[in-house]
């Protein structure tokens, strides 16, 4: 039978716990809110700029844009959009997984970089002694959730870009959680340069005339319309985060309560063997003194 003071420092130890991870889900629930309308809101935006560019992006190449240059691959560059903090499921390690799976299958024999937006991605990769992005992308990106908008996200994605443009990297993808619901999200890799068309969808054979002219268009388009596709990863994934910690911290509650109830019963159960004992031993010398 397990000792009444250990079972009581559980019972105390589980009730703090429970406290800690029902907190912690309210305040991931109120964060929530906010990153879901933010992504919400830059979706259509996101989607249209998509069209645009489709419409005009048939031409690409006879255009001469260099973000649409396709090189034979050597130098990958694969941007991990992470979190700063942990205690949210496997929200960090599939992004991990995922990006150890492209350089081990579809990357195998290439140089492979990894640029961490967010601190358990600069520390997983750097732990397990992966090339972490240097020149230009080096450095630890922590800050970008503390202030997470267009104009802090547009100056990664302007490195990015020139990275690309100089030729120190020949492709460039982006592995983010994409945010579904509260309870779930989609593990995704998008192509980001050289720039593509979208799978399934073909660019417009109508003869346009383009006032200004379409090099022009595309020129001007082209680094805003990536620079939106990477604010919306990072959105998509701000999101993610806090519905992945919102559902973890009330899991672990439920458990923690589960657990609590059994400590409860094993308490109750020693109590009441304690009790027995001293009683039968009150007994036992109560017959020994009459006799």
């Amino acid at each position: 039978m397990p000792n009444l003071k250990e079972v009581r420092n559980r019972i105390q130890s589980v009730i703090s716990t429970m406290q800690i991870t029902s907190a912690m889900k309210m305040v991931s629930a109120a964060k929530l809110k906010r990153a879901q309308d933010a992504i919400v809101k830059l979706r259509p935006y996101s989607q249209k700029l998509s069209e645009i560019m489709s419409n005009l992006s048939g031409n690409l190449e006879d255009v001469g844009s260099s973000l649409a240059e396709k090189r034979e691959i050597e130098k990958v560059l694969v941007v991990a959009v992470n979190s700063n903090r942990g205690l949210c499921g496997a929200f960090n390690a599939n992004v991990h997984k995922e990006v150890k799976r492209l350089m081990r299958e579809e990357f195998e024999g290439k140089t492979v970089h990894v640029l961490g937006l967010g601190k358990k991605a600069h520390e997983l990769f750097k732990k397990a002694d992966q090339k972490i992005a240097s020149g230009d992308l080096s450095g630890e990106h922590y800050g970008i959730y503390d202030n997470l908008d267009y104009e802090h996200v547009s100056t990664i994605g302007d490195k990015v870009i020139s990275a690309f443009e100089q030729g120190h990297y020949d492709k460039v993808v982006v592995v983010y959680n994409e945010f579904k619901n509260a309870a779930s999200q989609n593990l995704k890799t998008e192509a980001f340069l050289p720039v593509e068309l979208p799978e399934g969808v073909e660019a417009s054979s109508t003869d346009y005339t383009f006032e200004p002219a379409q090099a022009e268009i595309i020129t001007d388009l082209l680094p805003r319309a990536l620079k939106t596709q990477l604010y919306k990863s990072l959105l998509d994934s701000h999101a993610s985060e806090h519905g992945a910690r919102m559902t973890a911290m009330h899991k672990a509650t439920d458990n923690a309560s589960d657990m609590l109830h059994d400590l409860k019963l094993s308490y109750n159960k020693a109590r009441q063997a304690a009790i027995t004992t001293e009683i039968l031993e009150i007994v036992a010398g109560a017959e020994a003194l009459d006799g």
